[in-house]
């Protein structure tokens, strides 16, 4: 049986073709994420949309990889989160951030739940 748990998700709002310290910043924010333990991390790359600026950024330009509108979810619990923060603000410059609390319900295989189970035995 799952249980429903309480969660965060910090969503990141940059560009795709953003890069910090030689490296796409959508791919730093994820290892980022994953070397501090957080629980879950996944890129959305989104063909259309605008921020604070109004400019417009669609697939339908002539160079979509420049500027396309890119989403990284990020969900843990609100302290992790919050500890991530810092170093969000220190690789995405212009980026926005969104807090949503969420009620996750972790749905597993019978197989996979057999697994979890020896290996917090363990």
């Amino acid at each position: 049986m799952q249980f429903p748990h309480d969660c965060m998700f910090l969503r990141i709002f940059i560009r795709q073709g953003d890069r910090w310290q030689h490296k796409a910043l959508h791919e730093a924010i994820v290892l980022k994420a994953r070397e501090m333990h957080l629980d879950s991390a996944t890129v959305l790359r989104r063909p259309m949309g605008f921020g604070q600026t109004s400019r417009w950024r669609t697939a339908k330009t002539l160079r979509p990889s420049l500027g396309l509108p890119l989403v990284i979810e990020i969900a843990d619990s609100e302290e992790k989160n919050n500890h991530f923060l810092p170093v969000n603000d220190e690789t995405t410059k212009g980026g926005s951030v969104t807090l949503q609390n969420a009620r996750v319900i972790d749905c597993r295989s019978d197989e996979e739940n057999a697994i979890g189970a020896r290996q917090s035995k363990s």
